[in-house]
């Protein structure tokens, strides 16, 4: 098989990789798989982490998103095709069929409540976006491209680097965890913390504003659930007052990466 033939398969599993993940993420809630919703599941590990059910709305734009870069990479919405970056796109798709692979056979450990595979794939995701989020770091972007390669990866990456810490904390809840006798809002304000430590650093060295957005509306649900009546209806201070410090520094973040002076590599022509 020669090298456009190669090519062309590449696209073609990624295509497909895609469809069936967003096929069992459909399935998941319309079956439901395992007669349990997703966010059941979650609501089945209660913990001070978790963000009111709107937030997770976002997976709507993410799919979009990644739909648009489906279609990007068959060649669709290209235009001059001596201008597109195919070794590019070649690496991206091989690392993003891997992570929607992962993704797919997440929601079933997640519905069968297999929470420690659910982590390791939940790792995979994660570690996926950190490989595609930075070659796409080094190469200079036309705006065309920042739509349809740049931007869905950097709003999955944003909602993945949140969500892995929410596995993580499903996780310790699930195999009963007693955190050292520390109260849970103590360790919930040490787990946004080091959120908010994880997403500023990232958000600043990829210089990366859609990527902080994320972190915020993450958090921005983390703060609904625990005023609203619905949710833990302000029943600890603590955990409000350090999700509203953080949201300020995410913002203090975004600042500085909207107004701050770019380096001359690799900025976009």
């Amino acid at each position: 098989m020669d090298s456009k033939q190669n090519g062309i398969a590449l696209k073609i599993i990624t295509a497909v990789t895609y469809a069936a993940m967003i096929a069992v993420n459909a399935m998941a809630n319309a079956l439901p798989i395992n007669g349990i919703n997703t966010g059941a599941v979650s609501d089945a590990y209660p913990n001070l982490f978790a963000p009111a059910g709107l937030t997770f709305a976002i997976w709507g734009l993410i799919y979009l998103l990644l739909a648009g870069y489906t279609l990007y990479q068959f060649g669709l919405f290209q235009g001059d095709k001596s201008t597109v970056k195919t070794e590019l796109l070649r690496k991206v798709n091989i690392v993003f069929s891997i992570s929607s692979l992962a993704n797919f056979c997440w929601i079933f450990s997640w519905h069968y409540r297999i929470i420690p595979l659910s982590m390791l794939l939940m790792l995979v995701i994660l570690a996926c976006l950190i490989y595609i989020n930075g070659i796409i770091k080094k190469e200079q972007l036309s705006n065309k491209e920042k739509l349809f390669i740049k931007l869905p990866f950097s709003i999955y990456f944003g909602w993945i680097t949140v969500a892995t810490i929410a596995n993580m904390t499903t996780l310790l809840v699930a195999v009963g965890w007693n955190g050292f006798g520390i109260s849970e809002p103590i360790w919930t304000v040490a787990i946004l913390i080091t959120g908010l430590l994880i997403g500023s650093v990232t958000m600043i060295l990829n210089r990366d504003v859609a990527y902080g957005f994320v972190l915020v509306w993450a958090y921005a649900g983390i703060l609904l659930k625990h005023m609203s009546q619905a949710g833990f209806g302000g029943q600890y201070p603590s955990v409000i007052t350090t999700v509203i410090a953080c949201i300020v520094l995410f913002g203090v973040a975004l600042g500085y990466v909207l107004f701050a002076k770019k380096p001359t590599a690799g900025t976009v022509k």
